[in-house]
């Protein structure tokens, strides 16, 4: 994976920098003052390519690939901002007050990014939000009314390292809003089932009246992980599909369960992950739905959001579907997120004018990066109305 990138990663760490030392640090620093300064980038580019060349995909070191990533990021983005701020301001006039300003401008931008990148690596993380989400249906049948769902969802374990800490912290949260069901919405580990060993003693503390449900996501079916053969990746699915029975979870491969309180009933759907390329598409509508009544209320658990308009929509009269994958890309500033120009439902709600809905949640956990801001990890408490209109 370094190795695809690895090009990009020397571009940022070395170009912004050299542009910095020649619009401003070669006129107010000293020659050795300023090689000085480049050694941490290329401390860190030394370390990108120690890890490409001897790429591992083991859980400590994807921990530590994430690790000098990020300081990648931390020193690489504030420089690159710095730069071309610099650049800009290089514009006007030689030695002109609006140079001067925007050079200082630079400098105080950086050091925000810079900040901004710190706070997420640091606290974002461990910034858990619960939130709330109500959805009215004149289909949902009464005795489900004010039903409560916990929603779950790209916990990515392999990131934690086997610090279960803030996921301790995610299933007190998850306890604190007295579900009814929990629901988990797809990629539970990063690389391989063997991540989760760590976090099965933690898990078994959520408790809700219906149990815990699940799908899996893109990165469940280890395709992240450098096998030599694929039988060994067959087998690691399968060990993950083993664990979450073993734990007392209803894993649905294209499948379904049906919920009854008293005479009135609701299905859960779960469908394998079905994305758009590069990721597997192995969901089954279809078979999901097997031996379901047609007016039968729906809750579809799909990891991808594409999945909706894709699929869901045309082919199914499903009223909601839950969905994660996204992540908000990990970053929002008040209601954008990067995450939009790739997905256009990637966060929250989106609802159709026949009352079909689409629930993205933003995740609990972070691929690679331990980085969040603004798209602060979440549990998501989903709360079933009867609509009598």
């Amino acid at each position: 994976m370094i190795l695809r990138i690895l090009f990009f990663l020397a571009v940022i760490l070395s170009l912004p920098l050299w542009g910095i030392d020649r619009m401003s640090l070669r006129h107010v620093l000293c020659k050795p003052l300023r090689w000085a300064l480049a050694i941490p980038n290329l401390i860190l580019f030394l370390a990108l390519v120690g890890m490409a060349i001897n790429e591992s995909y083991t859980t400590e070191a994807m921990y530590w690939k994430g690790v000098v990533l990020t300081w990648t990021l931390c020193i690489a983005i504030p420089e690159t901002v710095v730069a071309l701020l610099m650049t800009l301001g290089n514009l006007a006039k030689r030695g002109s007050w609006v140079r001067r300003c925007v050079h200082v401008l630079s400098w105080m931008a950086g050091l925000v990014v810079l900040g901004t990148l710190l706070y997420g690596f640091t606290q974002g993380c461990e910034k858990i939000v619960v939130k709330d989400y109500r959805y009215s249906s004149s289909k949902l049948p009464h005795s489900f009314d004010e039903y409560r769902i916990v929603q779950l969802s790209d916990l990515h374990l392999g990131t934690f390292n086997g610090d279960t800490r803030i996921v301790e912290r995610v299933i007190d949260s998850v306890n604190a809003c007295r579900p009814d069901l929990v629901v988990f919405t797809g990629d539970l580990v990063n690389t391989t089932a063997q991540e989760l060993a760590d976090f099965i003693p933690a898990f078994s503390r959520i408790q809700s009246r219906d149990g815990i449900i699940s799908v899996m996501g893109n990165h469940d079916y280890a395709h992240y992980y450098g096998w030599e053969d694929p039988a060994d990746s067959l087998r690691d699915v399968q060990l993950l599909e083993r664990q979450q029975r073993e734990m007392g979870w209803t894993l649905l491969l294209n499948e379904n369960v049906v919920l009854h309180r008293g005479n009135d009933s609701i299905a859960v759907v779960g469908v394998e992950n079905d994305g758009r390329p590069p990721f597997p598409a192995l969901g089954d509508l279809d078979k999901a739905q097997s031996h379901l009544q047609e007016d039968c209320f729906k809750v579809l658990l799909s990891h991808d959001p594409s999945h909706w308009r894709r699929s869901v929509l045309p082919e199914t009269n499903i009223d909601l579907t839950l969905s994660g994958h996204t992540h908000g890309m990990q970053f929002m500033l008040g209601d954008f997120s990067p995450a939009s120009w790739f997905y256009p439902e990637w966060g929250g709600e989106y609802r159709l004018e026949d009352g079909r809905a689409l629930y993205v949640s933003l995740g609990a956990g972070e691929a690679l990066l331990p980085f969040r801001f603004g798209a602060w990890p979440e549990v998501n408490l989903i709360i079933l109305n009867k609509n009598n209109d």
